[in-house]
């Protein structure tokens, strides 16, 4: 179980992505902190791109605390749980704290990216 660290990229002003590269077996995301911007970009969408699911499982996390993680939900209130292919989906929830966790499977190899658009336009 490895903490896979977040590479953010500024795309222009108010929109960034955020990915997690090559999340293996039972990975975690280092979380998207209210630091690194998470919150304020309260439209966010996730994209799952698996190189090799391996029967694995993705979930995308939120918490208010960074200690108590829940599973997020898209618009249509269904867990963001994936288990096959490439999937994109919109967030509904909006917590301070947002990581991807995987589960199961093994030779898994997914990249996870999120990307936000803040609702006040920053610099």
């Amino acid at each position: 179980m490895a903490t896979i660290a977040i590479a953010p990229t500024k795309h222009s002003r108010g929109v960034h992505s955020w990915l997690w590269d090559a999340m293996g077996n039972a990975d975690v995301g280092a979380a998207l902190d209210p630091d690194g911007g998470g919150p304020a970009f309260a439209d966010k969408t996730v994209q799952i791109e698996a190189v090799a699911y391996g029967s694995a499982t993705i979930v995308i996390q939120g918490s208010n605390d960074g200690t108590n993680w829940f599973t997020l939900t898209n618009p249509n209130n269904d867990d963001l749980s994936f288990t096959v292919g490439d999937q994109l989906e919109a967030i509904l929830e909006n917590p301070l704290y947002i990581r991807p966790s995987t589960s199961g499977g093994t030779g898994t190899d997914i990249n996870v990216i999120i990307s936000g658009r803040a609702i006040l336009q920053l610099r």
